[in-house]
């Protein structure tokens, strides 16, 4: 099969190229390889509305079928890639198929990580639509649950799984969800949200063993009918290994244009470490929306055109009933201010070493959510602002 452009991946970053590559002017054959049963869909509801049962499959799916066809872009779902020569642009396919191209662009995305103890095999893990399928499912017969991680997904499958009428436990190394990422300020109140859903929250613990019913913490033992993991995520770099391309990090190295280090070849989203032309310098991002927004750039570039990403990486996050709002470049920061409006609602603003922001969160304070990107950008210092109502009240 000879094609003009190749996309290897089923998430949002890969859906992104193959829609720009066509918006872009493109003309050639396309086609998108994918290991997932479906279309690319929407990722994050896995860990909340889906896992709640408030949407079906069929609601997440980013386009149907027929978009694709309609765009002359073939889908070849429930296949991988498993050889990749980007010197001589062929790729191998699992049927033995080879396919020849002038552009490929990796959105391999990553894999969740298994937890280093006896037993991580008893333990769920979530990252696609069968992932989701069989946790929801364990769920409606469950009455205990141990989530193992602090992170969004932990904290948002946590919430949801009580929401369910769960009686959950989330366990993490960290004393404080997100404090390492956002501060204890803001993770005092991450936890504060999943105690008010029913969580209780195991800070500063260590999973010592899992078992087929229950979590070895320390000296305790966690009696669990269902057990999640979700301690972070392993880019999946191993096509571009093969490949030869500049690896770093465990993740591709690409330029603002989203190109490797290898002609034709790009990458984007999770598996991609990415210089972002506004901070000026290389960014480890894991957004959903970023990943989008990083496979219109590489998708664009494949087509001949010139763009860049220069965005400020931000997403959501909802914990319940409560959204927390981010931007920033992730890569640290070393002080933070946090402003207390009315309601519950803040602004966490964070600065550097000169007192420049790096990054903003919010929750219910959609006004400095907004003009965060601009702030951020430009290194701006944080406004000095009145308290303010909670949005909607």
């Amino acid at each position: 099969m000879d094609v003009e452009l190749l996309v290897i991946g089923g998430g949002p970053a890969a859906h992104a190229a193959a829609l720009a590559y066509r918006d872009g002017g493109g003309t050639g054959a396309v086609l998108l390889v994918s290991e997932d049963s479906i279309a690319p869909y929407l990722r994050p509801p896995l860990s909340k509305d889906f896992l709640r049962g408030e949407i079906e499959a069929g609601g997440l799916t980013l386009a149907p079928e027929s978009a694709y066809t309609e765009r002359g872009i073939t889908l070849l779902l429930r296949r991988s890639v498993t050889d990749l020569d980007a010197r001589e642009r062929v790729a191998l396919l699992d049927t033995g198929e080879r396919v020849t191209y002038r552009a490929c662009v990796l959105a391999t995305g990553s894999a969740p990580r298994p937890l280093p103890v006896p037993g991580a095999g008893h333990a769920r893990m979530l990252r696609s639509l069968d992932d989701a399928k069989a946790l929801r499912s364990r769920a409606t017969e469950a009455r205990t649950a141990v989530v193992v991680g602090s992170g969004f997904i932990g904290c948002e499958a946590a919430a949801s799984l009580a929401r369910r009428g769960l009686a959950v436990r989330q366990v993490s190394r960290e004393e404080l969800p997100q404090g390492a990422r956002l501060g204890e300020d803001v993770g005092r109140r991450i936890r504060g949200w999943l105690e008010e859903d029913g969580v209780t929250v195991l800070g500063g613990a260590e999973v010592r063993e899992i078992t087929p019913d229950g979590v070895q913490v320390g000296d305790a033992f966690l009696p669990a009918d269902l057990v999640l993991v979700a301690a972070g995520v392993d880019p999946r770099s191993t096509l571009a290994r093969q490949a030869g391309a500049r690896v770093e990090r465990e993740r591709v190295v690409v330029d603002e244009h989203m190109r490797a280090s290898l002609p034709g070849l790009l990458a984007a989203g999770d598996v991609a470490l990415a210089h972002n032309a506004s901070a000026g310098r290389r960014l480890v991002v894991e957004h959903w929306g970023e990943a989008e927004t990083m496979g219109g750039v590489a998708g664009a570039v494949a087509a001949g055109g010139d763009a860049v990403w220069d965005a400020v990486p931000g997403f959501w996050t909802d914990i319940g009933e409560r959204t927390l709002k981010y931007a920033a470049w992730g890569d640290g920061y070393a002080d933070v201010r946090i402003d207390d409006h009315r309601g519950g609602a803040f602004t966490a603003w964070y600065t550097d070493d000169a007192g420049r922001l790096v990054g903003v969160a919010t929750h219910d304070a959609d006004e400095d959510y907004e003009r965060a990107d601009d702030l951020v950008r430009r290194s701006a210092v944080p406004p000095t602002t009145p308290a303010r109502a909670a949005a909607g009240s």
